[in-house]
């Protein structure tokens, strides 16, 4: 059975490839005005922006609307060790405690993982959560990226049981921060595994695929913007793609008017081109693809969207084994990855303080579950779902602690245990969205979007 899971690990990983996420995809630089670029980018690429909730806000001067929050979630994709990284048993037996040594933090009494030294340093500016729960969720981003433990994997063609995820609920009850930037985009090469939509909620509320955004906004040789102006020239093509479109026809002018918007005023390109960042910057963030994704996540933010998920790679913290290829065991398949993440997460900390974005920014960083107390004779560790931790920073929340903590090997929770519904409670809470607000599911049925009594994470209040 072991061996069935690996090979079907190893399938997955090696159709995940990574991808440059500033690179658009080959041939995908479509002429503004025909009926492809509508499709593609007034509706496929763009569906998260046709909010009716938003539309009405367009008119409205950004003073006139509530101060700007955002949340960047980085999406550590295959299920990071919670023991060899930030919850470490140095006491316990070899085979538990695995191969790192631990180091102080600037928080008194607190140790992590000695290839974390930059979070260590920082960790006053962040809370350690070693408590959540993630019994509901599985390899797959649905539970945790919905923050409900009724949504889960079934694996029967029904995943997720319609709910939504964090970051399409922020979508449809708060809209983006400033038009016409996105509210919700998400940054990864794997989107299936990585990033989890809009669910029964609807497909104006999915996330935007940023990887792909940025070629379908370029303008080509001989296109200006006083041309594209033109809206009388565009809106003749809207009856023949009328046509094309079977459903949804009736929101055809909202999403390829968010699109046009979105050419127009170049304020969506403006926040995708990272190249105008100093070197200095950049070589803070990491010239990878999870470095460069933060600073992307920053620079979506700082434009005006609401929620990032960030994903360095499909699977990359899937350590089963040295032998399990393509991501091997912890020593040899952990280590070169940690300082890569230790890197992002505290240059984006830091870059969003000085730009005086980190009280209205909540950094979070999770994965779907943790991994087991004892390593596997192959050097590895296998999924382990009865607790995993996550990083919280900014969000104007209180930090410089730990919160939660597990047993002697690791491998159970020991003290307050912090629910899927209780991070999306604390993400709702800080993005002003009312803790008992609702929406309709396709039948009619309103939702509420905490689900099992879900509260916000009091210690970070």
């Amino acid at each position: 059975m072991l061996a069935q899971l690996h090979n079907q690990h190893q399938a997955q990983h090696r159709s995940g490839a990574a991808r440059n996420p500033l690179q658009p995809p080959a041939g995908d630089l479509l002429r503004v005005g025909s009926r492809r670029w509508f499709l593609q980018t007034g509706l496929a690429g763009l569906a998260g922006l046709g909010l009716t909730d938003v539309l009405r806000l367009r008119g409205q001067s950004p003073s006139s609307r509530r101060e700007a929050r955002s949340v960047i979630l980085f999406w550590l994709s295959g299920g990071p060790s919670h023991i060899d990284m930030w919850d470490p048993k140095p006491e316990a037996p070899q085979e538990i405690r695995g191969p790192y040594r631990t180091i102080a933090t600037s928080v008194p009494g607190t140790r992590v993982c000695e290839h974390l030294p930059m979070q260590a340093r920082l960790l006053h500016k962040m809370s350690i959560i070693r408590s959540v729960d993630c019994s509901a969720s599985n390899h797959t981003p649905i539970t945790m990226q919905a923050g409900n433990a009724l949504a889960r994997r079934t694996d029967n063609g029904q995943d997720g049981g319609g709910y939504p995820s964090m970051g399409s609920v922020a979508a449809r009850l708060r809209g983006a921060n400033s038009s016409p930037m996105p509210a919700f985009v998400g940054l990864a090469d794997s989107w299936r595994a990585d990033i989890w939509g809009a669910g029964h909620m609807g497909n104006a509320f999915e996330p935007v695929k940023g990887n792909e955004l940025p070629g379908r906004l370029a303008l080509p040789a001989g296109m200006s913007i006083p041309r594209l102006a033109d809206r009388a020239e565009l809106r003749r093509g809207f009856d023949a793609l009328r046509r094309e479109v079977a459903a949804g026809a009736a929101q055809v002018d909202h999403y390829a008017g968010m699109a046009y918007d979105m050419v127009l005023s170049r304020q969506v390109e403006q926040a995708f081109a990272l190249h105008q960042e100093p070197d200095r910057v950049r070589d803070a963030y990491g010239r990878i693809s999870i470095g460069e994704k933060a600073l992307l996540a920053r620079r979506l933010v700082e434009a005006g969207t609401t929620f990032v998920v960030v994903s360095g790679r499909w699977g990359y913290f899937d350590h089963h084994g040295d032998n399990v290829p393509p991501w091997g065991g912890i020593e040899r398949g952990l280590t070169p990855i940690l300082p890569t993440v230790d890197r992002a997460l505290t240059a984006l900390i830091q870059d969003l303080e000085v730009r005086g974005l980190l009280d209205s920014t909540l950094v979070l960083m999770l994965g779907e579950f943790g991994r087991s107390p004892v390593m596997t004779a192959d050097a590895g560790r296998n999924h382990w779902t009865n607790v995993m931790s996550m990083l919280v920073a900014g969000g104007g929340f209180r930090h410089g602690q730990v919160i939660g903590s597990t047993d002697h090997r690791g491998g159970d929770i020991k003290e307050r245990p912090v629910r899927p519904a209780d991070l999306a409670a604390t993400v709702f809470r800080h993005l002003d969205i009312p803790l008992d607000s609702h929406w309709l599911n396709p039948q009619g049925r309103p939702i509420p979007i905490v689900t099992e009594g879900g509260r916000p994470i009091m210690e970070l209040t």
